[in-house]
């Protein structure tokens, strides 16, 4: 995929990764679904996320947070990914192994000609979602492969 700014640059895998990672830890901090973040960022803004990424990456996250917040005009919610049966998780996976997981994700069920605008909306939207983001069960410390099997037939 092109970079919108620089047409001889390509956006690369850790690119999709930082956007990822900023979407997991703007979703923990207003309480809402990761794919709230996604749908109201909107695929026009995502694919300026995924451009300017190498440059983001070396702002401070509590920043680049903040700027989305506002930018995107993200409203806070109720859903509170740290909500988990004590007894079952002894601890929560962090933003950046959960971009880690998305990101694989993305890349690992890419349909062909897909760029990464599409491939965050397509897996971000995807029912899958709501599994991997249940702490309470481990399908998001599955391997990689896994993941995208159960993916593709829709379920584990």
């Amino acid at each position: 995929m092109k970079n919108r700014y620089f047409s001889d640059e390509e956006i690369q895998s850790n690119d999709l990764f930082f956007v990822c990672y900023m979407i997991e830890r703007v979703a923990r901090k207003i309480h809402q679904p990761n794919r709230y973040v996604v749908n109201s960022i909107g695929k026009d803004a995502m694919y300026h996320l995924l451009s300017v990424a190498n440059v983001m990456h070396a702002q401070n996250p509590l920043d680049v947070e903040e700027d989305w917040i506002n930018e995107y005009h993200l409203q806070n919610g109720t859903f509170d990914i740290s909500d988990v049966e004590k007894e079952l998780v002894s601890q929560i996976p962090t933003a950046l192994q959960m971009g880690k997981v998305y990101q694989r994700l993305i890349r690992d069920t890419s349909q062909q000609n897909e760029n990464y605008v599409d491939g965050i909306f397509r897996v971000y939207n995807h029912e899958l979602c709501h599994v991997i983001d249940n702490y309470n069960c481990s399908a998001y410390f599955e391997p990689s492969y896994v993941i995208a099997k159960a993916y593709q037939a829709n379920g584990f």
